[in-house]
């Protein structure tokens, strides 16, 4: 059986991973099957808390092109076992995206999670939806102002998460506002409840 992580690690690949020493790390990966192809309750989380993503595509002549699709939390939704999918939105009207895909239906996902330093790479095969307006709408964020013009749907053949070394860590600016604002409360609070205690001790010595 040829091993998922086949679709990254060509022979070409494993040569160089041969001459730098990393081969038999990676061997004893592909005897366990290699990459994991569904998705997970571990992926389905970070899935939930990503507001942004790369999605390559590549021309029929192997031109690659990486679009950066975002929205609100959890934007990408799991549809099946191996399916994601997510609502495409209104852009510069270029469609390089969706002509690649037209062409060539080999994708793939780039998810970075700077919060807690993850990046996930998934590759599958992609294609766009205009003709369901079910779909469509099922895939859009709730109060999201933004109009879909399609669906895109992605059918997971791999997928793995690199470790954190190297990422930096960033926070959502709506994440750390919303702290603030926590913070910010409980200091009133505190202030408050401090000029209370002084207001009576002061009367008590009255």
């Amino acid at each position: 059986m040829i091993p998922t992580s086949d679709v990254a690690f060509s022979a070409s690949v494993k040569a160089v991973q041969t001459q730098r020493g990393s081969r038999e790390m990676f061997q004893r990966m592909e005897a366990q099957g290699g990459f994991r192809n569904e998705i997970s309750d571990d992926l389905a989380a970070v899935l939930a808390e990503i507001d942004t993503a790369y999605l390559v595509t590549a021309s029929a002549d192997a031109q690659p092109y990486a679009q950066h699709r975002g929205g609100p939390k959890g934007f990408i939704r799991i549809l099946g076992p191996q399916t994601l999918g997510f609502a495409d939105y209104a852009g510069n009207r270029q469609y390089i995206s969706i002509g690649n895909l037209a062409e060539n239906e080999k994708a793939f996902l780039f998810l970075m999670d700077y919060a807690h330093r993850r990046r996930i790479k998934i590759w599958g095969r992609a294609r766009v939806v205009t003709d369901d307006r079910d779909l469509i709408n099922k895939l859009m964020p709730a109060a999201y102002r933004a109009k879909p013009d399609q669906a895109i749907l992605f059918e997971v053949e791999a997928w793995d998460i690199n470790c954190p070394q190297h990422i930096p860590q960033k926070l959502n600016a709506d994440d750390v506002a919303a702290a603030v604002a926590r913070l910010q409360a409980r200091i009133t609070a505190l202030e408050t409840e401090t000029a209370d205690l002084t207001a009576r001790l002061g009367n008590s010595k009255l």
